[in-house]
């Protein structure tokens, strides 16, 4: 598990913590959770235990959370890599449904699940209800997907990764926010996904999260982060499809 965070994402890792102690997993597995904090005086360390081996803190300059996720994934030693926002968490079994369904499936490089929007009143909501049909999610579904409704079709936050692709693709894109959605369908480019239909994610909404920045959705910096994200997409999609010989 890799989570980013920032002085401000602290009040919330007690919940995420909680939520990932009392995962299940299949026989022999274990976790680790790699917390970056996100520039100086964060102080992590002190919303969690301290006698759980199984978390490790570190820090680096302040890059924004996309760039603190890869600071986590390059700490990480696990043979699949899946994201927690401090502000989020996991649904009983998640880990378990991810391990099992990448285990099965050798041809699978991520997988994704449901997730319900904590809102601020307490109350849930599913995700833009657009969820696919649980099972294999076709190479290329995500971006035809995202180029016809300037959305993702399932939610990058629930990304379970295997390792040696998340690092062909240099972690999430360096990105003030939707770099999660570049990932996503820079993933998608290159091999299959799966969708689990069961709830892997509690989704927290709150006002001090990047997504409820008034760039977010629209403006001269979004055109620039989808231009991008969809250059990248492109430009995998055009190698993946090409033979070998044909590689320069």
């Amino acid at each position: 598990m890799v989570t980013p965070v920032h002085s401000e994402g602290t009040a919330f890792l007690g919940e995420a913590y909680a939520s990932l102690a009392t995962q299940s997993l299949p026989d022999g597995w274990s976790w680790e959770w790699c917390i970056q904090e996100d520039g100086p005086d964060v102080h992590a360390a002190a919303h969690l235990p301290s006698g759980d081996r199984r978390i490790r803190i570190s820090a680096s300059r302040q890059g924004g959370p996309h760039v603190a996720r890869t600071m986590a994934f390059a700490r990480s030693t696990g043979r699949y890599v899946k994201n927690l926002d401090s502000d989020d968490q996991l649904t009983p079994g998640a880990l378990e449904r991810d391990i099992s369904v990448l285990e099965a499936h050798p041809d699978v490089g991520w997988t994704t699940s449901r997730v319900l929007d904590l809102l601020e009143d307490g109350s849930t909501r599913s995700f833009e209800h657009s969820d696919p049909e649980t099972g294999l999610l076709p190479q290329g579904s995500a971006y035809d997907f995202w180029v016809h409704h300037r959305r993702p079709q399932v939610h990058p936050a629930t990304l379970c990764v295997r390792r040696p692709l998340l690092a062909l693709l240099g972690g999430w894109m360096a990105l003030p926010a939707s770099g999660d959605t570049g990932l996503l369908l820079g993933l998608d480019a290159l091999t299959p996904g799966w969708f689990i239909g069961d709830v892997g994610l509690i989704y927290r909404k709150h006002g001090g999260q990047i997504t409820a920045h008034p760039d977010h959705r629209s403006g001269p910096e979004w055109e620039a982060r989808m231009s991008l994200i969809q250059q990248r997409a492109e430009a995998l999609r055009a190698w993946a499809g090409r033979a070998p010989g044909e590689r320069p």
